[in-house]
């Protein structure tokens, strides 16, 4: 800014200077001539704040548009739920008779496993900011 105020400086320098040797009839024009460069340059400032605000916006819309959202329906989400029921009957049996109960328990941690990545997937942060004993609600957690 510092450069831009020593050019104006300049200007205003050549334009009183000329005025001294043109005489008064010549002074309109010289102020106007004086308050263009003024009028352009104020201009330019506003029009690259506006660019630089411009892209701002357009670099907030761009993150906005890349985070994720709750993408699932009830219907996903319910069809998920049944899905994972029906496909838990066969697992539990599969794994309880050859593995006994530690196979049982590993079919049932999987089944658990796929649903909360499901559950992070559609809905991310839900495991994040749960506290408990909140005035609001008295079952979340604290961190």
């Amino acid at each position: 800014m510092e450069a831009r105020d020593t050019e104006l400086k300049k200007e205003l320098n050549a334009t009183l200077q000329a005025r001294r040797e043109l005489g008064d009839e010549y002074e309109s024009a010289l102020v106007d001539s004086f308050l263009e460069k003024v009028d352009q340059r104020i201009d330019g400032v506003v029009e690259r704040g506006m660019r630089r605000r411009l892209a701002e916006q357009q670099m907030v819309a761009a993150r906005g548009a890349r985070t994720p959202k709750p993408t699932d329906s009830f219907g996903e989400r319910f069809g998920f739920g049944i899905v994972s029921l029906v496909v838990a009957i066969p697992l539990s049996g599969i794994g309880g008779g050859v593995a006994g109960l530690s196979g049982l328990l590993v079919t049932w941690v999987g089944i658990v496993g796929v649903n909360v990545v499901q559950a992070a997937r559609t809905h991310p942060g839900i495991f994040r900011g749960w506290r408990r004993g909140s005035a609001k609600d008295g079952d979340r957690w604290e961190d």
